[in-house]
């Protein structure tokens, strides 16, 4: 069976409920797929001590100030979650659960959008899958050789798992940081970086970085100098447990090993280190795979866009996948800009 809507929006997350919240504003009928069984995105799957690296109150999606979450300056992901939640039901979303997106087909006129239960048809398309289901890792001499265990910031949950236990965590993001100070009490730990880890001055959270990301793609667009954005003020913000690791001397990074080896890692200039775990905290790269067969990716794998518009198939929007997609699109208080400048884009297609 298929069904007909003006616009399908392709995952119910932070960047799929800002789609809908405008949408729903500018009267224009929609549905949003979400794969996940409950409301929340990809904060349902953090690590238990996670923690937002700005105040609730800058990091609100469109419509309502996330409330703040009592005895935390920095909310943790189940307030985030909860919010979230509150949000689909204030605004009344039409959101369909758990309905996995297969394929965007084109239709003629229409966008096709096969799933496993069945499939729609819309005028305009709106991907909003975020990067947390893709994950990254970089192709390390030896990796498959490594006997213990490898495992991605996805996997990580609680320090209780790892008690006295070798562990090495890779990458300098505030995902490395923030894992690194969770293991530094309990587990013997070794933290490595590319490069010397940058921390932000303490007073500085995400609102300063949200500013400067936003400046810097203003200056980009008329034409000045590059202010070089969110990496001109540091890679890691220091949110209290961070901090408070750092300032006893337990998170100390060093350089990134050169190989892995069965029972540990090695340095480029002979030095080993055992270990019976790697965590790798190197990142994302955006979930796409829904869209091949709009076959929309240039010579070097790039999606071309316009905003947030596909240049090769005017009708698809990418919302929320970082700077690529708008000025911090990937967290929650940057995110609204570009989805308010999509919903009045797909408002100009319906006519």
């Amino acid at each position: 069976m298929t069904r007909t809507t003006q616009v399908v929006v392709i995952g119910g997350g932070q960047a799929g409920l800002a789609a809908g919240y405008y949408l729903r504003r500018l009267g224009i009928e929609f549905v949003i797929l979400d794969a996940q069984a409950a409301p929340g995105g990809a904060w349902q799957h953090t690590w238990d001590s996670f923690h937002l690296f700005s105040p609730a109150a800058y990091s609100s999606l469109p419509g309502r100030l996330m409330p703040p979450q009592p005895g935390q300056s920095y909310p943790d992901a189940q307030h985030v979650v909860e919010y979230l939640t509150d949000n689909e039901k204030r605004y009344e979303l039409p959101i369909e659960r758990p309905v996995r997106v297969l394929g965007v087909h084109r239709d003629g006129p229409f966008l096709r959008v096969d799933t496993g239960s069945g499939a729609w048809q819309a005028r305009a398309a709106i991907s909003a899958t975020g990067t947390w289901w893709r994950t990254f890792l970089p192709a390390v001499p030896g990796r498959a050789a490594f006997e213990g265990r490898q495992m991605h910031t996805v996997e990580y949950r609680s320090p209780d798992d790892f008690q006295g236990r070798k562990v090495i965590v890779v990458g300098g993001g505030n995902s490395g940081a923030q894992i690194a100070a969770d293991l530094a009490y309990d587990a013997q730990l070794i933290w490595v970086t590319q490069r010397p880890p940058r921390f932000l001055a303490d007073d500085i959270d995400g609102r300063a970085l949200f500013d400067a990301a936003t400046a810097r793609r203003r200056a980009l667009d008329t034409g000045r100098t590059d202010t070089g954005g969110v990496a001109s003020l540091g890679d890691i913000v220091a949110v209290p447990p961070v901090r408070e690791a750092r300032d006893r001397g337990l998170l100390k990074a060093g350089p990134m090993f050169s190989r892995l080896l069965p029972g540990g890692v090695e340095w480029a200039d002979g030095t080993r280190a055992e270990a019976d775990t790697i965590i790798w905290c190197t990142g994302f790269r955006p979930a796409l795979s829904h869209l091949a067969p709009l076959q929309l990716r240039g010579r070097r794998g790039h999606i071309a866009i316009d905003g947030t518009r596909t240049v090769h198939e005017p009708r698809l929007h990418l919302l929320g996948y970082g700077d690529w997609t708008g000025p911090a699109s990937a967290t929650l208080i940057g995110v609204g800009r570009p989805a308010r400048d999509t919903a009045r884009q797909i408002a100009e297609l319906l006519g």
